[in-house]
């Protein structure tokens, strides 16, 4: 079992997900704001997540794969899922993720 510090739960392998069609990989066990601290760990601190659903800042469009339904959710309370597709991403999540050069 791998810990990639306190910030995050424990996890034994990193899930291939996809943000704004770019393939990621990221910590299992983990919220998806989480997740996507590991892949930009200063910036996603710095960003004006409340981490506890009332901010509303990490408001994601995400669906699990070809032909599943579109969904709305908050990246803080949403599990990271092998095969994810985040579609769309709030406005401070963008600008958090800016060093990932995603496509918007």
């Amino acid at each position: 079992m791998t810990s990639a510090g306190p910030l995050y739960r424990p996890f034994d392998r990193l899930l291939k997900i996809e943000i704004a069609s770019r393939i990621v990989e990221v910590p299992e066990n983990n919220s998806l704001l989480r997740a996507l601290q590991y892949l930009a760990p200063v910036d996603v601190a710095m960003g004006r997540f409340c981490w506890n659903e009332e901010c509303q800042y990490c408001r994601i469009t995400y669906d699990l794969g070809e032909g599943t339904p579109e969904r709305n959710a908050l990246a803080c309370k949403l599990g990271v899922r092998e095969g994810m597709r985040v579609r769309e991403l709030s406005l401070e999540l963008r600008y958090c993720l800016r060093s990932l050069q995603l496509n918007p």
